[in-house]
């Protein structure tokens, strides 16, 4: 466990939740002047898409996504609170850190679906509460890492999992061909045929259910989460050969020529040499082919909203559960770090009111997801969620005492051979560590001892670890703050989130 001075910890704690207030909740709806309002508001629609492993970098090679950003809202800092796979989605799920979903690891005993299920992370899901603020919920796609979509969990059916109204989820879709679906509770079983392709199924699938809940009284919300652009790098066949010469981006910290003020985690790797980069540039080139499906979909599903008279009543936002590095600090591809590559992706937001063109600089992070769409439910969350409402910047506005600082918190998993992220797990690979990120700064406390600061203002591409340099004084408060960030919960989180 990485130790801190408790102490000063609690009273850094004290200090913030002296600032905290509680915010109320409003339904979305138009404005109402003098006249008594007889009739009230008609729910938004949601649509959520949320990809995997995508990074920032992919964003220019799909035209969609940037005609969102031209038309709606972009969050610049969107920081995922762990850069994992099923850590990041039971923050999403839920509105809370992985230090109170407990779900740390892609699998057991330390995550995974069992642990996720087990700690009532189902029942806690924004899923159910929607459900009975009378939505009705669609999910399509991956879930949880460890799910199987033929277990029964002790039924005669294969189980769907509590609040969701239409269930079409697989578990090993990374591959994009040859899976088994759980649709609805009945297992479907897809090939190798152009057409089985998966994110061209969860395009489909999608817009079939817009369709059926237009001519449904019942607002509707659902959630396509693709496997792409996940490893193995699987385009659709129509996308094999296209940008034929194109490169991983080369940054400053792409093959980072000095790494010796680096943590010894990462001292451990050499310099890349041209047959990695080249794997490197293949894989990119790849990654960049599977998410034109992606964004495909994002335009089918724009045109089926507006032709159906339900692009005024729909908030449409895109994302993804973490980032991916690419050659970056000598990494050849994977994720798990704290470094901006990992930890900070893409959200995107179109829909009623949400201002054209605009960008949010202030860091938000995947708790605030769960607590956003209970709020366009006109449902108050529940105050074990540690993040807040993010409405307020998609109205235009900025809420008073907003986060300054954000947490990031990673464990180490063990080598699985299961795992399509041991990539990740092996030795080389970060050690268990936790984080504060804002715009001034990256610190980083890790189990074994070892620290890192960056200075994000004079160093964007985090290249120079200047802890040594910090006065004693700032270490024993940035280490307060972290201490009361990892044992934060609810309010508490708001209220130590505030400080830098």
């Amino acid at each position: 466990m990485i130790r801190h001075r408790r102490l000063a910890a609690l009273f850094c704690l004290v200090a913030v939740l002296g600032l905290s207030g509680c915010n109320g909740v409003q339904p979305p709806g138009k404005r109402v002047g003098g006249a008594k309002q007889t009739k009230p508001a008609k729910k938004p629609n949601i649509v959520f898409v949320l990809t995997d492993d995508l990074s920032w970098n992919l964003i220019a090679h799909m035209p969609q996504v940037l005609a969102m950003q031209r038309e709606g809202l972009t969050f610049d800092n969107f920081l995922m609170a762990d850069s994992l796979c099923c850590t990041s989605r039971a923050t999403i799920f839920t509105g809370r850190y992985p230090h109170n979903t407990g779900v740390r690891t892609n699998f057991p005993p330390d995550g995974g679906y069992e642990v996720f299920k087990a700690k009532g992370g189902e029942q806690a899901s924004f899923a159910p509460l929607l459900q009975k603020a009378g939505y009705r919920t669609a999910l399509l796609g991956k879930y949880m890492n460890g799910y199987r979509p033929h277990d029964t969990q002790g039924g005669t059916r294969p189980y769907v999992p509590p609040g969701w109204s239409e269930w079409y989820v697989t578990g090993n879709g990374y591959p994009e061909y040859n899976y088994n679906m759980n649709e609805n509770g009945r297992i479907a079983p897809y090939g190798s045929r152009p057409q089985d392709y998966l994110t061209d199924v969860l395009a489909n699938k999608g817009l079939e259910f817009i369709k059926r809940a237009h001519g449904s009284s019942q607002p509707f919300f659902m959630e396509i989460s693709t496997f792409a652009p996940h490893g193995p790098f699987v385009p659709a066949r129509r996308h094999v050969g296209k940008f034929p010469d194109l490169r991983a981006p080369r940054s400053p910290s792409f093959n980072e020529a000095d790494i010796r003020d680096k943590p010894s985690w990462l001292r451990s790797h050499r310099l890349l040499r041209k047959p990695g980069m080249d794997r490197i540039d293949a894989g990119f080139r790849d990654r960049v082919r599977m998410v034109q499906s992606v964004d495909e979909m994002i335009g089918q599903i724009r045109t089926t909203l507006k032709q159906l008279g339900l692009d005024r009543d729909t908030y449409l936002m895109f994302g993804s559960d973490n980032g991916f590095h690419m050659g970056e600090h000598r990494l050849a591809g994977g994720k798990m770090t704290a470094f901006d590559t990992d930890i900070r992706v893409p959200y995107i937001v179109i829909g009623p009111d949400v201002p054209s063109g605009h960008r949010v600089r202030e860091a938000a992070q995947n708790t605030d997801l769960a607590p956003t769409f209970l709020e366009l439910g006109g449902v108050r969350p529940p105050p074990a969620i540690d993040g807040r409402s993010l409405m307020p910047f998609l109205r235009g506005t900025k809420p008073s005492g907003w986060r300054e600082t954000a947490l990031i918190e990673h464990v180490k998993p063990p080598p699985s051979p299961a795992d399509p992220d041991r990539q990740d797990s092996a030795p080389g690979a970060p050690t268990t560590y936790n984080a504060l990120r804002n715009d001034d700064l990256l610190y980083v406390e890790y189990a074994d001892g070892e620290r890192e600061f960056y200075d994000r203002r004079r160093d964007p591409h985090e290249l120079n670890n200047i802890v040594a340099t910090l006065p004693e004084q700032r270490r024993r408060h940035l280490s307060a703050l972290l201490y009361a960030l990892t044992h934060c919960t609810g309010e508490s989180c708001t209220a130590a989130g505030r400080s830098r």
